[in-house]
């Protein structure tokens, strides 16, 4: 064979080789039924598709709440006293068994649905499982956060870690054989930066780790989730907002079918329906929905490091001093926007950093790349189609994770995570 052409062979093997380690599910294979990410990312997976878990009643579970920054508890408000300790919740087995704990994703309460279906999923397979806020979460800003300005992904992992170990000392007496962690979206993001964390400090030593649907470049993700709020909706106008449109098509479909219903399965029926929203209307909704979690995470931190981008100086806020017109300010700020005012300050104090693109390399998978490619405990599940992806991230997770990437056609962000057979792979994964 001439050499230019066992050359040429050489390099096929090795791209084709990059390709096929990953474990690609086809599409002829999958069937989860919303193909249309928007959809699927809104709706999320119809009732009957989901596997059988535990109800609530079923669950030995507690909420407690950390006391982890004593100083800062008498600093805050007096109508900030839901916030002044940690909350987080946990679910205990009868027996010895491996503990995971849950990371929420950008923005999201402990509670919130995605972490409680994980719970109940992980608790069926006879897991220990706690769940804790995202780091972004105002809860976590205001009780956990020491610098209270999230979204420098290592010292995102250092307060995590720190909140890890706190619920481990309160629950001393409670046997855990190992530990294993998890997180989706952007929780799946600093659940890589805590396991890394780990291998140094080795207070957990986690078993398995297990990455939902994580941002790849951080900077990329938040900027497409913040575009989609700048959707042109036809029927949107001066004399008709957007929220004022979705609510007529709400009503209109419960008119029609002459009852209210608000279980888990109405966005999905709802999208089946005459009145179901344009994919321009469902991006808006997903848009609207992130721009809420930055301004939260603008206010909030302005609020205690008193910065007076959000909250002029020198106000006084008090029990009944209305919080919406610094809500509304906050709205105004984008999270280029937070970027600018406020993270990159931060950055620059903590590590002396320079522009934006340093920034960007420093809080994404990229500045694990190697730790990532290196650890076989570390696996991925991730969709085609996820809304948060751009340019250049799919190769990235192939060539990083090879075999221990599940990347399945379809799916939208984090829509299918109850599927039955992704919860079927969760599982597999988990248990190595």
């Amino acid at each position: 064979m001439p050499s230019f052409l066992r050359t040429a062979a050489l390099i096929a093997t090795l791209l084709c080789g990059s390709l096929v380690f990953a474990q690609d599910i086809p599409a002829e294979r999958y069937h989860f039924p919303l193909t249309n990410a928007f959809e699927a990312t809104v709706a999320g997976t119809p009732a009957y598709l989901r596997p059988e878990v535990p109800s609530d009643e079923d669950i030995d579970q507690a909420d407690y709440r950390l006391s982890l920054n004593p100083q800062r508890e008498f600093a805050l408000p007096d109508n900030f006293w839901a916030v002044r300790k940690l909350g987080y919740r946990l679910a205990r087995q009868p027996q010895a068994a491996p503990l995971v704990f849950i990371i929420a994703g950008t923005g999201a309460h402990y509670s919130t649905g995605k972490s409680e279906w994980l719970k109940r999923l992980f608790y069926g397979a006879g897991y220990h499982v706690v769940q804790l806020s995202s780091p972004t979460s105002y809860d976590f800003i205001a009780a956990a956060s020491r610098f209270a300005t999230p979204g420098l992904s290592e010292q995102d992992a250092k307060d995590l870690y720190r909140v890890m170990q706190a619920v481990r000392a309160e629950h001393h007496d409670l046997p855990v054989t190992d530990y294993y962690l998890t997180g989706y979206s952007l929780g799946a993001l600093e659940a890589a930066f805590v396991s890394h964390l780990d291998e140094t400090r080795q207070s957990f030593n986690f078993k398995r780790v297990l990455m939902i649907n994580p941002p790849v470049n951080l900077y990329t993700s938040v900027s497409n989730l913040d575009k989609l709020v700048q959707a042109k909706i036809e029927g949107v106008d001066r004399n008709t907002t957007f929220y004022e449109l979705v609510m007529e098509k709400l009503s209109r479909y419960f008119h029609e079918q002459g009852f209210i219903n608000l279980d888990q399965a109405l966005l999905y029926d709802f999208q089946e329906s005459a009145y179901a929203l344009t994919d321009e209307q469902l991006a808006m909704l997903i848009g609207a929905s992130f721009r809420f979690s930055v301004a939260d995470i603008s206010f909030t931190s302005d609020l205690i490091n008193k910065r007076g981008l959000i909250i002029p100086p020198g106000t006084e806020i008090e029990v009944g001093t209305s919080l919406e017109p610094f809500f509304k300010r906050a709205l105004l700020c984008d999270f280029d926007c937070y970027i600018t005012q406020q993270l990159i300050p931060m950055w620059r104090a903590l590590y002396d950093g320079g522009g934006l693109n340093q920034l960007v390399d420093q809080v994404s998978l990229y500045a694990l790349e190697d730790y990532l490619r290196e650890s076989d405990k570390i696996t991925v599940m991730h969709n085609a189609d996820d809304l948060i992806l751009g340019e250049g991230d799919i190769g990235f997770l192939r060539r990083t994770f090879g075999d221990r990437l599940t990347l399945y056609p379809s799916g939208g962000h984090c829509g299918n995570m109850s599927y039955h057979v992704n919860a079927r792979r969760m599982l597999e994964l988990l248990r190595g």
